[in-house]
């Protein structure tokens, strides 16, 4: 295929891609009022906890401020619902380049890391109402809390965004593994800093009060680095097993 024909192929997918992201969007809409109740569960049940002779709400500080938040929301939501069909699209945009061996690799990697991603967004949901909960019980007795809707809601996206990602981290190094840049040895010597990383990416998901929401989510990552230094030092030795038989073949 021309460039041009490379460029109108990339400009239809991608049109293609807004559309079903617009389309998501709209259906997502009608999606926003019931995840906003559902994140915002907790405050209700520290309002009730608190009783009367305190104010717990969240709270919209504009006029706009509902609105703009349904958006934000739709577009999450919305990338959320339509990433199948985009997904496709930078799929079937760049499969035709790539060989057979580097699609079966790249085909892995989406079956590991998507549900490895969701499957952290789960977790920060999760854990994000014993957050809440937690920060609230630094409240002292008679005193209100007004949470701003845009800053709680950017709270748990960010939330569900650091664990999902976190969780994927350990598919990039195997990854790396399978593309020959490092070894399951090397890997697995870098145990103690990854236990560092997995702590530190848990203290900034969860606040430094809540210690068992810390060490919990930092010893899923560690369990997940040890299963990609195992996976790979599984691969090496696959590998040089293959290499033996190869050169025992051509002697």
């Amino acid at each position: 295929m021309s460039l041009a024909g490379h460029l109108v192929e990339l400009r239809n997918r991608l049109l293609i891609a807004a559309a079903a992201i617009v389309v998501a969007m709209v259906i997502a809409y009608f999606l926003t009022d019931p995840f906003m109740e559902f994140i915002t569960r907790p405050v209700r049940e520290i309002a009730m906890a608190r009783g009367e002779e305190a104010k717990v709400e969240v709270m919209y500080t504009t006029v706009t401020g509902a609105f703009d938040l349904k958006l934000r929301m739709s577009f999450a939501i919305g990338i959320l619902l339509a990433a199948p069909v985009w997904l496709w699209q930078i799929w079937a945009y760049i499969m035709p380049g790539l060989s057979r061996k580097e699609i079966r690799y790249t085909v892995g990697f989406l079956l590991a890391a998507i549900p490895l991603f969701f499957a952290g967004a789960l977790t920060g949901i999760l854990v994000m109402p014993n957050i809440v909960k937690l920060m609230a019980d630094f409240l002292p007795e008679g005193t209100s809390a007004f949470y701003e809707a845009r800053t709680y809601y950017d709270f748990v996206l960010k939330l569900m965004l650091i664990v999902g990602i976190a969780y994927v981290l350990p598919v990039f190094l195997v990854a790396l593994n399978f593309a020959g840049i490092i070894s399951g040895k090397a890997i697995l010597k870098a145990w103690r800093v990854a236990v560092v990383v997995a702590v530190v990416v848990a203290a900034i998901a969860t606040p430094p009060a809540d210690v068992v929401s810390t060490f919990l989510l930092a010893g899923i990552l560690v369990v997940l680095f040890f299963a990609a230094a195992g996976l790979s030092m599984l691969f090496d030795r696959r590998r040089a097993k293959r290499t033996v038989a190869e050169l025992g073949t051509a002697a």
